[in-house]
């Protein structure tokens, strides 16, 4: 495989709940940006087609990325609107949770108690997503992932925005730019809190994690190349794998597994 396993501070158990949920929210904001959510309503929605469950259960979920966006525009532009929308993650972000889930009315919901990907309740069904997530699973994880997809019959949803397209030893090449860019986009984050602002402009703690954890993802992006090697011996004719990119504000690639419904 191309990709190599670098670390993430996202990833450390450690790593602070406000800096994390920090990070999460400029993701939102780069989704936003980089018109995320009309792309992944049509995604969606062609994996909608191969569950009769009217469902999305999006897994390493952060501060939502663009899923909300998504669940109202198919619900809207499609006329789902039974659609349901479950947000989960191995670290939840419970601010959001609690104002998710003090809304009733919604179809939408945030699980606060933690959900590995790689562990996922069978009685969660419905359409799986990973917007942004995957590239930080190792292979034999991702693959794990994958196939437990395919065991239970349930569509899945890759999407990334990272680009592994530099050669292998120019990871770091993004470190500058990506260093840059929580200083114009940190005005759009909602909601935006002292702590981010204070770690933005005055003391750029901020910006040096998004660098470091934006170039990594880059590296740690798991080409359509190695989406074959993840995918071999997990074709079958009950279960069928789609894998493409989409060209637009940015390379973005995508993986569908979509059962076959009888």
């Amino acid at each position: 495989m191309k990709r190599i396993h670098l670390f993430e501070f996202e990833d450390f158990a450690w790593f602070p709940h406000w800096l994390r949920t920090s990070l999460t929210r400029l993701i939102v904001v780069m989704h936003r940006l980089l018109g995320s959510g009309d792309e992944l309503a049509g995604l969606i929605y062609r994996a909608l087609k191969h569950t009769p469950t009217p469902a999305i259960v999006d897994l390493c979920s952060g501060s939502g990325g663009p899923m909300i966006e998504v669940v109202n525009t198919i619900r809207q532009k499609h006329r789902i609107q039974n659609l349901t929308l479950t947000l989960s993650d191995l670290y939840p972000n419970l601010e959001l949770a609690q104002q998710i889930n003090n809304k009733p009315d919604q179809p939408i919901r945030y699980l606060t108690t933690p959900v590995d990907a790689t562990d996922v309740n069978p009685a969660m069904k419905g359409v799986r997503t990973m917007v942004g997530s995957m590239h930080h699973m190792r292979p034999e994880v991702a693959r794990g992932i994958l196939r437990d997809a395919k065991e239970q019959k349930q569509p899945i949803c890759i999407f990334e925005i990272s680009d592994n397209s530099f050669p292998i030893w120019l990871w770091w090449i993004a470190l500058p730019l990506n260093f840059l860019i929580p200083f114009f986009i940190t005005p759009l984050v909602r909601p935006l809190t002292w702590q981010q602002i204070v770690f933005t402009y005055l003391i750029p703690i901020i910006p040096l994690f998004f660098a470091w954890d934006g170039a990594v993802s880059n590296a740690r992006t798991y080409t359509l190349e190695d989406l074959d090697t993840l995918l071999d011996g997990l074709y079958s004719d009950d279960y069928h794998w789609e894998k493409g990119r989409i060209v637009g504000k940015a390379k973005k690639l995508y993986l569908l597994g979509l059962p076959v419904l009888k």
